[in-house]
């Protein structure tokens, strides 16, 4: 998800499925996304929240958080195990920090409300720290850290989840993929965005995989022996990044999400997959800072685009070219704004299955020949 040293022969390794074979424009998806939350009793603002979530993410590329994950959220939604319509308790503890009962709504919900209540409080005090509890799975973290660089401050968002990555020298899972996000604006375009797990891919690769038959990229996973595997269907947990460092990066995430605000951490959070029926009870946490408190916070913005642009002139291998943080997700959208959402076969049947259990229209995903 964030990009330093970009590839051309790997892009469709870092971004996109190669077996992809049908489209869908993104209103026609965000359309057809919102119909079907509502569907399942959500609220007209939050269907059309959520919808805009997933497909924008989708658009960026990150195809294992976009429009893939909607049938396991009304899988949820169905069950019970996450509310349709959730009653959110905000408490303010002080001038800058809050806690956010997301009464197990969509984490999509919740956290949006709680980055918007972090910004409130940067506003104010300079800098806004929301802990989320009692929350549910919520998309891509990238979403929140931008979500505050469109009011002109820097986002910073954590978020965890059950185990699916071992410990650096471990055999089994552990910690969640706990991903990190800081965003910051500028002067030029999108804002820098750093988005990334803390393991070497997120665990809905795998899925996305198991789903289309594809096998996994090495050294990313290990079997139920602990030892390498490519095969998606016997992968058991997923290695952390940078070895020790990755795995140590998302213990401290496990922390700030999951035990900073009463919640569980690692093996002892509900399973995503296994148990539809069991409230996740995630945590998350939102963090906003005006850069206008700090010295150089008035001229931040330009800075940063200056930095940026040197950075992408800087002399690259052959066949790359060296981008900022986030700038793969914007190309790759400004691709799928002209020539649609790639959707794998596998997605676009369950698409066309959710459209018929439900009573809706699916949206038209033509052949690319």
């Amino acid at each position: 998800m964030v990009g330093f040293v970009f590839d051309r022969r790997r892009l469709t390794m870092r971004h996109e499925t190669v077996s992809m074979n049908t489209t869908v424009a993104a209103p026609a998806l965000r359309r057809w996304t919102a119909a079907a939350l509502r569907r399942q009793s959500l609220g007209e603002r939050d269907a059309e929240l959520v919808a805009r979530c997933l497909v924008q993410t989708s658009l960026w590329g990150i195809d294992t958080h976009g429009i893939a994950r909607l049938p396991h959220y009304l899988q949820r939604l169905a069950r019970g195990s996450i509310e349709a319509r959730p009653e959110l308790k905000m408490e303010r503890t002080g001038p800058a920090t809050a806690s956010l009962d997301g009464g197990h709504g969509l984490g999509m919900v919740v956290c949006d409300f709680a980055m918007d209540q972090a910004i409130q409080c940067a506003e104010q005090a300079g800098a806004g720290v929301v802990g989320c509890y009692h929350s549910s799975h919520c998309g891509a973290i990238g979403l929140y850290g931008r979500q505050a660089t469109a009011r002109g401050m820097i986002g910073i968002a954590f978020t965890h989840s059950d185990a699916f990555v071992a410990p650096h020298n471990g055999r089994r899972a552990f910690l969640g993929t706990n991903p990190i996000c800081i965003a910051v604006p500028s002067a030029q375009g999108q804002p820098i965005c750093l988005d990334t797990a803390t393991s070497t891919i997120p665990f809905n690769r795998v899925m996305n995989a198991r789903r289309d038959g594809e096998a996994l990229p090495p050294d990313v996973a290990i079997d139920a022996d602990g030892e390498m595997t490519t095969d998606s269907e016997a992968a058991s947990a997923l290695l952390p990044f940078a070895g020790h460092k990755g795995y140590a990066l998302g213990f401290m995430i496990d922390v700030l999400c999951g035990l900073l605000n009463g919640m569980a951490f690692g093996p002892h959070i509900t399973p995503m997959y296994d148990d539809l029926d069991a409230r996740r009870n995630l945590g998350s946490l939102m963090i906003a800072v005006d850069p206008r408190r700090f010295f150089g916070g008035e001229t931040l913005a330009d800075e940063v685009a200056r930095m940026a642009a040197e950075a992408r002139a800087m002399p690259s291998r052959p066949g790359t070219e060296v981008m900022a943080p986030g700038d793969p997700e914007y190309r790759t959208e400004r691709r799928r704004l002209r020539s649609g959402i790639p959707i794998e076969p596998g997605l676009a049947a369950e698409i066309r299955d959710r459209s018929t259990q439900l009573g809706i229209e699916p949206p038209s995903m033509p052949s690319v020949n």
